[in-house]
């Protein structure tokens, strides 16, 4: 009941901040926008805290360039301290720090080392898969991150994946393995208040090609054993939430959609099959799987209505053009007012969000 209550007055708190400014709708559409952020220090002036401000978004994600290369620590606690208080209600503040070849928040900014998932896989020490998942989580929220686009529980089908094997992301082929270690990576973020996401649904480890650059089709490649991860960690209640796949893969879609756009996918495996309650994130909107092939109305509606929770538009997709938090809030709303998208799809992705939020260790 206490959890439950909370939620109510997160909701009360957010609703009754921007009544005169906002319906409830807006609101609620604005928790489910994730969006990357300018630069390593934020002010009134800058965009992302605008949109803040505004409740346009509620989510925001970081890489290594909001990281400054001098007193890194102290200007990164201040980013996200100012981000939170522009919040009315506690921002979801993002980062992927899987550790080794996929990290932010590097050794050379002053931040402790971390190990990639294979190397962990391959030590098969799960006193060092703790030792460097508590290090990791309890650096993350020192400085105010609160959001793990980790553990990446992908099989390394195929090792030389240009995007999951050649950057040593799996920590194995082998499903229990990635199981084992995952749940510990896990264990150690939610001991320091920070949600954990698996990623990337339905699987991306045996593809051959990068949804970074263009479509990644394992319809040929994939293996059924790429969802056990998922469903052991859901039946065992530890996932907090999951990131979608732009990959395509006609065994569990034959109409060919990428998995983030896809309900088959979304719902009817990830909701329905596995029993996922949680929040869902796609991947980043602006990778060419998805932008250069489905325009922004086209690719909100489908992923929305596919079930997702939180759609991310990074900001640092290289030759992308960007999507501003006022023009993707705009278009979701225009989508439901049109009946493209029902209104229940946006209740449900709120209080889901919300729910997740009040399990937050952020002083509320």
């Amino acid at each position: 009941m206490k959890k439950v209550g909370t939620i109510i007055l997160l909701v009360l708190v957010f609703q009754s901040s921007f009544a005169q400014k906002m319906d409830s709708l807006d609101i609620m559409i604005g928790q489910m926008i994730m969006i990357g952020v300018s630069g390593t220090k934020v002010d009134a002036k800058n965009d992302t805290y605008k949109a803040v401000k505004r409740g346009m978004v509620g989510s925001v994600i970081l890489f290594e360039k909001n990281i400054s290369p001098n007193n890194s620590w102290v200007n990164l606690k201040k980013l996200t301290t100012t981000l939170q208080q522009a919040s009315r209600v506690p921002l979801f503040i993002s980062i992927d720090q899987e550790g080794g070849k996929v990290n932010r928040m590097k050794t050379k900014y002053g931040f402790p080392p971390s190990v990639t998932h294979q190397y962990l896989g391959k030590t098969a020490s799960f006193d060092t898969t703790r030792f460097y998942s508590e290090l990791m989580a309890s650096t993350l929220s020192g400085v105010g991150i609160n959001v793990n686009f980790a553990p990446d529980v992908d099989l390394n089908i195929n090792p030389k994946n240009p995007i999951i094997g050649r950057y040593e992301r799996s920590f194995s082929a082998d499903p229990d393995t990635v199981i084992m270690h995952a749940a510990i990576f896990m264990q150690a973020h939610r001991y320091y208040g920070v949600i954990n996401t698996l990623k990337h649904f339905p699987g991306h480890g045996s593809s051959t090609s990068d949804t970074h650059l263009g479509i990644a089709d394992v319809t040929k490649t994939w293996k059924r054993d790429e969802l056990y991860p998922y469903g052991i960690l859901i039946k065992r209640g530890v996932v907090d939430a999951v990131m979608t796949s732009h990959i395509v893969n006609k065994k569990l879609d034959p109409s060919g959609l990428p998995a983030t756009l896809s309900k088959d996918i979304i719902t009817g495996i990830l909701r329905d099959s596995l029993g996922f309650k949680g929040v869902i994130f796609t991947d980043d909107m602006h990778m060419k799987a998805i932008a250069d092939h489905y325009g922004l109305k086209e690719s909100l509606k489908l992923s929305i209505n596919a079930g997702v929770d939180i759609v991310s538009f990074s900001h640092n997709i290289p030759d992308q053009r960007e999507s501003s938090a006022i023009i993707v809030h705009r278009t979701i709303r225009q989508l439901v007012d049109s009946g493209e998208i029902p209104k229940y799809r946006i209740y449900e992705s709120y209080r889901r969000v919300m729910r997740l939020k009040a399990q937050l260790n952020s002083g509320f």
